[in-house]
């Protein structure tokens, strides 16, 4: 009973710290006096881990503005209205953002791969096979969590409407809450809350990782969650700059995913993740990563029509041109 009310309390507070919105200023002055200041927004969570060392650097004297947040809604805001001139977003909001700004902004890297998990406290889940006749508690109703699974259990022939039930949750933490009273549940959720649940619940598997699965059936296109987007204003204006800011992004997913340890440390300094100790073991499974050029062109572009394809709207009911993608 102990060890149900501290997980309950656990991924209690840790949703209710990601969805309060924290944002951290390092702003400093260039030599002739005049404000410099890079404005970045991101998501806390995945999408916004590989920042970290960023943003540590930043604190030093570099020339950046952090905005950290639990919702999309206040980096799209700040996009739109030029408050900010860097954006870590889910990949089909950045589709809808394009259209909705009329190409005002652009996307320049890939910077997380898949998070979803399928977890069991059992022993029956192995191949996407194994989940036919099963019932799967998740949540993200009409979002692209919900478009991705349908689409990896349609590739193995499962009829995602007959051959299983998905039963939605509204909150990643009430289903959480549900390992600690019930055996033999499967449930479909994204890190870092597998983690906290697993930390919590050691006889909780996983199971299933989507990345992987989505990779069997699209062995070329691997599939693209978290992309790095900018206002299309600062790419023409100023394109060197663009191209240094990207380069040190990349330089700090290379530092996250190589000084574990310590960038699990500035993970939990920073609120991108309250627990250091949850960011530690979160990080090799938040597939996160620094894809640009034509690569990052051609898995965003299979992606987004595989979303497209599933509800128009996801993506903002077309698909984008080319001039939607900033290549250096």
């Amino acid at each position: 009973m102990k060890s149900n009310k501290l997980l309950i309390i656990i991924v209690s507070f840790l949703f209710a710290f990601f969805i309060t919105v924290n944002t951290i200023n390092f702003h400093v002055q260039s030599q002739d006096n005049v404000s410099e200041t890079i404005r970045i927004g991101a998501l806390k969570g995945p999408t916004g881990m590989g920042l970290a060392k960023l943003m540590e650097d930043s604190q030093a004297g570099d020339e950046k503005q952090f905005t950290l947040t639990g919702t999309a809604d206040e980096i799209v805001t700040g996009l739109v209205k030029g408050e900010l001139d860097f954006g870590a977003v889910p990949c089909n909001l950045a589709s809808v953002l394009y259209h909705k700004t009329n190409g005002g902004i652009k996307v320049a890297a890939i910077n997380a791969l898949g998070v979803l998990y399928v977890l069991e406290n059992g022993n029956t889940i192995h191949t996407v096979q194994d989940l036919k006749g099963k019932t799967i508690y998740t949540t993200g109703k009409g979002t692209t969590p919900e478009y991705v699974f349908r689409y990896i259990l349609t590739k193995n022939s499962i009829d995602p409407d007959k051959d299983v039930e998905i039963i939605f949750k509204s909150e990643s933490t009430e289903i959480a809450s549900m390992f600690a009273s019930e055996k033999n549940l499967i449930a479909l959720l994204p890190q870092p809350y597998v983690t906290t649940v697993q930390m919590q619940q050691p006889d909780v598997r996983i199971a299933l990782d989507l990345t992987q699965e989505w990779e069997k059936v699209n062995p070329d296109h691997p599939l693209a969650t978290g992309c790095v987007v900018v206002r299309t204003e600062l790419t023409e204006n100023d394109p060197e700059t663009v191209k240094s800011v990207l380069s040190e992004m990349a330089d700090s997913v290379s530092y996250v995913n190589q000084n574990v340890d310590d960038a699990a440390a500035l993970i939990a300094k920073f609120g991108i993740i309250p627990n250091a100790e949850i960011a530690k073991k979160a990080i090799p499974y938040c597939n996160i990563t620094f894809i640009h050029g034509e690569e990052m062109q051609k898995a965003l572009s299979e992606y987004l029509t595989i979303l497209f394809e599933a509800n128009p709207v996801s993506v903002g009911e077309k698909l984008p041109d080319e001039a939607f993608y900033f290549k250096y």
